[in-house]
């Protein structure tokens, strides 16, 4: 019976998926060859009713060879157990972003962009250059690109390509400093 060409198994099965199965199978190994282990004993000791159990346990004669081998196989298999079990890594280190020197708006600057949009509204001026002289922003405070622009343009494009701007070259920038892979990372805590 002729067949045909074998089929392309990177396009019919996720790949990607059967990874993760492998790595899940051989991380937890060992807990999945004990559950089964526990569970067949604690089904025969529930079989077994008390005047039993209490009969294997007075039948059972310890020596100290047996004693010595059972405590080394216990010892053994958790030393393997632990040792096998993947490591917690936190990574303590931080990274904050530095603007490029583009995005430098003294306060000079800053108020005359106000007084361009807000002529209509000296109140509102004022309150902001309250603001500026007692938040203790220098001048070498910055401002995103999209507020550069007059009339400004605060889109949600801008707003996406600031973001990814801010977070993806602070995380470039750790990941330089630490020498970590991004796919070693389970979780990302940040803060903006």
């Amino acid at each position: 019976m002729p067949q045909g060409p074998m089929p392309e198994f990177s396009t019919s099965v996720k790949l990607k998926y059967v990874k993760l199965g492998y790595q899940y199978l051989v991380n937890h190994f060992l807990s999945l060859l004990l559950i089964p282990i526990m569970a067949i004993i604690t089904v025969e000791l529930l079989q077994m009713g008390p005047e039993e159990i209490l009969n294997v346990w007075k039948s059972l004669h310890f020596d100290l060879a047996q004693v010595l081998c059972s405590s080394f196989v216990v010892i053994f298999i958790s030393t393997v157990y632990f040792m096998s079990k993947p490591r917690t890594v936190y990574l303590v280190d931080y990274s904050c972003y530095k603007p490029p020197v583009t995005c430098r708006v003294p306060f000079a600057t800053f108020m005359e962009y106000s007084r361009l949009f807000l002529n209509d509204k000296p109140k509102r001026v004022e309150f902001q250059m309250r603001i500026l002289e007692r938040s203790g922003l220098g001048e070498e405070t910055c401002l995103p690109p999209a507020i550069h622009y007059i009339p400004p343009t605060p889109t949600m494009d801008e707003a996406r390509s600031e973001a990814q701007m801010v977070i993806f070259s602070a995380m470039d920038d750790l990941f330089k400093k630490t020498g970590i892979m991004p796919k070693d990372i389970n979780i990302l805590i940040y803060s903006l």
